[in-house]
């Protein structure tokens, strides 16, 4: 009696085992939850935002901060024409700002004194009266309606070829004004607050009367700020030497400025205490 070996799947004969049967999926009820993405999580979790009182007052903060920052730059901005001006530009403009500070801080010193002196005086009425003349008096040296003298220089410009224009004597009366002149006569006419230059190199007219070179300055004031001033690298005396004109300076005690205006009624302004 022979046996039969098995072959391989372990059934007689060599026959296969039967498959397995597959599940058959049907459609998911409808009240199964459905698979959410990746991505769909993420947008739920960014919107609607939630924002916390802490987060608000940070983003007030930044609002504010981000503010003054493009102030500051916008500030800066404005400020560019000056750092592109020029190394002498700066200096002129650094000593007119000086100057003018030492005469704001020397006015409010003679007023805190006259405060002073109203104060501590018997006779108010009299030193009141006093006062009144003395301002009067220093209106009317502004005014070119009285005489002055006192510490200075004489400015005397030659111009030889004619160069000269009349804007070039304007600019000279605004540097002498900005270092502190306090009287001024050109040519024998008494510069005021509304003196003008006209006409041409040569042939120049102040308030409507012609003038020759030399043009002569008789200024009043302190001579230790007038001659800097017109000597500062690109300041007057540069400028006309750049005309072939010459400028020369000398300082004196003693200047007079006594050639005056005649006092003139305004036409429409009147006294409020009237």
């Amino acid at each position: 009696m022979t046996n039969e070996q098995n072959p391989p799947g372990g059934r007689p004969g060599g026959a296969l085992p039967p498959e397995a049967p597959q599940p058959v999926r049907g459609p998911a009820p409808a009240d199964a939850p459905k698979e959410i993405s990746g991505r769909q999580r993420l947008l739920a979790g960014l919107w609607p935002p939630r924002v916390s009182r802490a987060q608000l007052i940070v983003a007030l903060l930044l609002f504010v901060l981000g503010l003054g920052l493009a102030i500051q730059v916008r500030s800066n901005s404005d400020n560019s024409a000056l750092r592109g001006a020029r190394q002498e530009d700066l200096v002129r403009i650094l000593d007119e700002l000086d100057n003018r500070t030492q005469r704001l801080e020397d006015e409010k010193q003679r007023l805190d004194d006259q405060r002073t002196e109203l104060e501590n005086s018997s006779d108010q009425a009299e030193e009141a009266r006093k006062q009144t003349l003395e301002k009067e008096r220093q209106l009317g040296i502004l005014a070119g309606t009285v005489a002055a003298h006192g510490p200075g220089i004489t400015l005397t410009i030659d111009d030889p070829t004619g160069a000269v224009e009349a804007d070039m004597l304007l600019d000279t009366v605004q540097e002498l004004r900005a270092a502190g002149a306090e009287a001024i006569e050109v040519n024998g006419v008494r510069v005021v607050a509304n003196t003008y230059f006209s006409g041409d190199g040569g042939d120049i007219g102040v308030d409507g009367r012609r003038i020759k070179a030399p043009y002569e300055f008789e200024v009043i004031g302190k001579p230790q700020d007038l001659e800097p001033a017109l000597n500062i690298p690109g300041g007057v005396v540069q400028t006309l030497e750049k005309e072939q004109a010459t400028a020369g300076v000398t300082r004196s005690e003693d200047i007079v400025v006594d050639a005056l205006r005649p006092a003139k009624e305004p036409d429409y302004a009147r006294s409020s205490t009237q």
